[in-house]
């Protein structure tokens, strides 16, 4: 098995993953851009004035705002075949365990007829013109988006690539190129018994005109897609060749660590810097606004400097700042702020008014940390006028912008190179950690790699808001809900995030979604949001949004059947007549599960959660034991999920399996709580983590689908803190809407 598993690796290992320099982009062979718009064909982007946000798009339109990679044939975004026969694939997607460098391969091998083994995968530099997607509008990774803003463009790329080779070897032969066949990069005419390698072809390729109309693959014909294809990187994360950000070396680099100001918005006061200095391996000690960071040859005399630092801080206005003001704040916001309006629909007040029966609830979330496996870490070198960066970051273009701002260089004399990132998240969509290391390599004449301790991570982070919301549903005779509302209130990531700020009054799409957009029928539906920022950094969390309200809709939607004395799961199907693929997902992870075949034994719990998110449709159900003490046993999940076209089915079952336990993770243990202004957990053994000995069997189910490519690598994390939460009730009765819930179930509340 194990030289089973080696093989398998080194057929689809690529062969160099060297940094790409502008003279290998523009060397000689054939250049192929991510084709789009001479097709006509139809992607996922923006309606005209919506948000460019982080968040799942749920119609196609016509592709007339996607980035110029995407749009034909612009020199930077393509497929590069050289006279050796070497084929590169320059993609805008950072690989971050997600799978994205292997999917991404796949899409133009298929096309290409080409194996993924032939294929060279390397990360684009920094472009916003030419790799700028258009779900993001920018040059990102996140938001589940990767592959379907690049289901059809990279596909395109690959097919007009083939058709110019086939359409070179047709013309040097003197045949119709219908009679010619494509077989792993050679191009064969069998009555005549000739073939030419893509690499023997690629000169005169490169001199004919563009196809303007190629038919793609019929996925019917696909043979790599839809495979469970090797991973490109695998070999090299199994024995230990991969390079990530943290692994980077340079010539006469020394290694940094930083502490910042612990108060939110506090800032640098006094140093005594004496005993740092007489550490031994020690370099320098640099100061910016709000942190100081020591330089040393090694990390542990950096960090051993640090730590001998003598620090006065500048504590500011929110050293008084706790969880229970911010809570209680969100709390007078929800019943007093003005809302914004998400979604309306028919009079959902006055239904309520009416209703035969009425249930209320109030939920409470709490911030949650990224706590990615690979801590912060840059490492950059000023000189020449300008700098060059080596990090793992899923913004290259907004990190080298920041980069050049704070030097006050232009953009081209910053170089970044991108790596492979232990973890993202959503931490790597901020490029914060960028911006403070330059600030710190600025002022010594040395490359510097700063690392930040998994303290400092903790207490530095841009979090995922915390939330209340109040929620209520009006029921008719037969208990069906008849008036659906929903409050919610939080702090807003994209007024954080986008550069020009959330005007006040203005929806902050993320935060309602999964909220707004419901699965289920309801003959009235009302809900709003309340923005109320608090002072802690927020940002993008893996889910984001649909992590907090799927929470509530599917715990509330566990309340409404258990009120009424309904099946869970019966309940919601019968509110998804005008729903089919929810609808089929929901009933075959419960079928899969032995829903209502087997009842769970005594102490035992299972719980359902069903929900659109980033584009797919899954559900989950969960099976759990509970014991007299509180403690909560994973026993086993079962998951169907929709996710339209699928590319690599192990990639999916891998971030199912992986987002569910990371999601289960946070619903059971993590929460990050606020006293005197400072953040109060700082490592694993305050945030707790799923340990080996917790993981549990995940089966997935995919459905077979041929709709558009929806995203997976947030889907399930939003699943498991619903799934969860109502297999708790299940077990004990007790009805939890806070997380984390161990402190809740341990306290006996």
């Amino acid at each position: 098995m194990g030289n089973s598993l080696a093989s398998a690796f080194d057929a689809a290992r690529p062969r160099d993953r060297t940094i790409v320099t502008r003279r290998s982009i523009l060397g000689g062979g054939l250049l192929i851009g991510f084709a789009l718009s001479p097709l006509g064909r139809k992607v996922w982007a923006h309606e005209s004035g919506e948000q460019p946000s982080l968040r799942a798009i749920g119609e196609q339109v016509e592709g007339s705002e996607t980035g110029a990679a995407f749009q034909g044939f612009a020199p930077g975004g393509f497929v590069r075949i050289d006279p050796a026969g070497e084929i590169s694939l320059l993609i805008p997607n950072i690989e971050m365990g997600q799978g994205i460098h292997t999917a991404e391969a796949m899409l133009i091998a298929e096309e290409l007829e080409v194996g993924l083994d032939q294929v060279t995968v390397l990360p684009a530099p920094p472009n916003e013109e030419l790799y700028k997607q258009p779900l993001l509008q920018s040059q990102t990774t996140g938001g589940s988006t990767s592959i379907r803003a690049t289901w059809g463009p990279l596909r395109e790329a690959g097919a007009v690539a083939r058709t110019l080779l086939v359409g070179a070897a047709a013309q040097r032969w003197g045949v119709d190129p219908a009679s010619c066949t494509v077989s792993r990069g050679t191009v064969s005419h069998a009555q005549s018994n000739r073939s030419a390698t893509y690499g023997e072809l690629v000169e005169d390729a490169a001199k004919l005109p563009l196809p303007t109309d190629v038919p793609l693959k019929d996925p019917a014909k696909f043979t790599l897609i839809g495979t469970p294809a090797p991973r490109v990187e695998g070999r090299s994360k199994t024995d230990g060749t991969a390079v990530f950000g943290i692994d980077v070396k340079v010539e006469g680099m020394k290694i940094a660590t930083v502490v910042a100001c612990p108060i939110f918005g506090g800032t640098l006061g006094a140093v005594d810097e004496t005993e740092t200095r007489a550490v031994k391996g020690v370099r320098d000690v640099v100061k910016i606004k709000n942190a100081v960071a020591v330089t040393g040859d090694h990390y542990w005399a950096a960090r051993q400097g640090v730590d001998a630092l003598k620090i006065e801080w500048g504590a500011g206005q929110n050293a008084g700042l706790t969880t229970e003001l911010i809570f209680a704040d969100l709390k007078t916001a929800s019943e007093t702020g003005t809302p914004v309006l998400a979604k309306q629909e028919g009079d959902a007040v006055g239904a309520f008014a009416g209703a035969a029966r009425k249930v209320e609830a109030v939920y409470q979330l709490p911030f949650l940390a990224h706590a990615t496996m690979e801590p912060v870490n840059c490492l950059v070198h000023v000189r020449d006028g300008g700098c060059e960066i080596w990090c793992g970051t899923q913004v290259p273009t907004a990190a080298q912008a920041l980069a050049a701002k704070i030097l006050d260089v232009p953009i081209e004399k910053v170089v970044l190179h991108n790596q492979l990132i232990g973890g993202g998240f959503g931490r790597r969509l901020e490029a914060d950690y960028v911006g403070q290391a330059v600030e710190i390599a600025r002022q010594v004449d040395y490359p510097v790699k700063v690392v930040w301790s998994r303290e400092e991570d903790f207490r530095h982070d841009l979090y995922r808001p915390a939330y209340y919301d109040r929620i209520s549903a009006g029921l008719d005779g037969d208990g069906k809900p008849i008036a659906w509302i929903d409050h919610i209130t939080g702090g807003s990531v994209l007024g954080s995030y986008l550069p020009t700020g959330l005007p006040d009054g203005t929806l902050d799409s993320d935060a309602v979604e999964g909220a707004a957009e419901p699965p289920y029928g309801f003959p009235a539906l009302l809900v709003d949001w309340v923005r109320k920022d608090p002072p802690v950094p927020v940002s993008w969390w893996r889910g984001v949004g649909p992590t907090h309200n799927i929470f509530v809709v599917e715990s509330f939607m566990d309340e409404l059947a258990h009120a009424v004395g309904a099946d869970p799961v019966a309940y919601r199907m019968a509110l998804l007549g005008d729903n089919p693929r929810a609808a089929n997902v929901l009933k075959l992870a419960t079928e899969k599960a032995g829903w209502g075949a087997a009842q769970p034994g005594e102490g035992e719990g299972r719980g359902v959660a069903l929900h659109l998110s980033f584009g797919s449709y899954i559900a989950v159900v969960l099976d759990i034991a509970m014991d007299g003490d509180g403690a909560v046993t994973l026993k086993r999940a079962v998951a169907a999920v929709d996710c339209g076209h699928v590319v690599n089915p192990d990639i999916v079952e891998a971030q199912v399996e992986g987002g569910l336990l990371f999601g289960l993770s946070a619903a059971l243990h993590n929460g990050i709580t606020v006293d005197g202004g400072q953040v109060q957990q700082t490592s694993f053994d305050d945030y707790g983590q799923l340990r080996m000995s917790d993981s549990i069997p995940v089966e997935v189910h995919i459905v077979a689908s041929t709709e558009e490519p929806g995203g997976i690598g947030e889907t399930a994390t939003v699943s498991a803190a619903p799934a969860l939460g109502n297999a708790i009730f299940a077990a004990t009765g007790k009805r939890l809407r806070s997380l984390p819930f161990l402190p809740a179930l341990s306290s006996g509340s």
